[in-house]
């Protein structure tokens, strides 16, 4: 039995609402399945075999993707890249997540979105270790603030995982200001980990509804203020290339 068999199996006898599944032919709808399952896994802890296989599978599997290391990308200015690719297998100090409220990783089965794939690919001690934050927190992470936690099989030393202001109808001042809180946030936890170098997807423009053009400009405007006190590297991750060419004309102002 190879590994992906291992862990879908396992995950399906943890479960007693999944009867008569069988397990797919390809490699391609294993995966599927196996995160899929992943995914809706309550933050429950997993036994050593499971987790030493799911390090292997994971670990190859990202090792596959290609890793990109901030030490193989140029600036487009001193200390600020910007990077198009897939973020979780970026090699830097960390990665930030745009996370919900709940903190927990995304529930909905293979989903696109950063939180999703940032869970999938770290493995299930992530959504552990933040559900434990949580609840000692004992409720929602308030927009604007940030959490550490360990990246697990992510090829960065963290993830920092921070709250977006959610966007429905006109962006206010507000809106701006939380965002602003964000990006902060991140830097000055990473700045107190002594983490040299922090990658930023782009928070709050997915789901959550915030203007692309507006929000590179908060982005870079408080990348710049922060990197005059603090000298950390600063990676600008973008997927789309509508995104790339923002902030490729918020990096080139001043």
């Amino acid at each position: 039995m190879n590994n992906l068999d291992f862990l879908i199996n396992y995950l399906v006898s943890e479960r007693d609402d999944l009867g008569g599944m069988q397990m797919p032919e390809s490699e391609q709808d294993k995966f599927r399945l196996y995160r899929s399952l992943v995914n809706i896994r309550p933050a429950w802890e997993a036994d050593e075999s499971f987790l030493r296989a799911e390090d292997e599978y994971l670990t190859a599997l990202t090792a596959h993707k290609g890793i990109t290391d901030i030490a193989d990308l140029t600036p487009v200015q001193d200390g600020i890249y910007l990077w198009k690719g897939d973020i979780t297998t970026l090699k830097c100090g960390a990665i930030v997540n745009a996370a919900n409220s709940g903190m927990t990783g995304c529930w909905q089965p293979c989903h696109s979105c950063i939180d999703n794939c940032i869970h999938t690919f770290a493995g299930v001690r992530l959504r552990y270790e933040c559900d434990s934050i949580m609840r000692r927190q004992g409720h929602g992470e308030p927009t604007g603030k940030a959490k550490i936690t360990a990246a697990y099989n992510l090829p960065c030393g963290y993830v920092i995982h921070t709250v977006g202001p959610i966007v429905q109808g006109r962006l206010t001042d507000e809106h701006c200001r939380l965002l602003e809180s964000c990006y902060k946030s991140c830097l000055e936890l990473a700045v107190q980990k002594g983490i040299d170098s922090i990658a930023f997807c782009c928070i709050s423009t997915g789901v959550f509804g915030f203007p692309q053009d507006e929000a590179a400009r908060i982005a870079v405007r408080t990348v710049r203020e922060f990197r005059k006190l603090h000298d950390i590297r600063v990676i600008f991750n973008v997927f789309k290339e509508d995104d790339y060419e923002i902030y490729k004309g918020s990096l080139g102002g001043n």
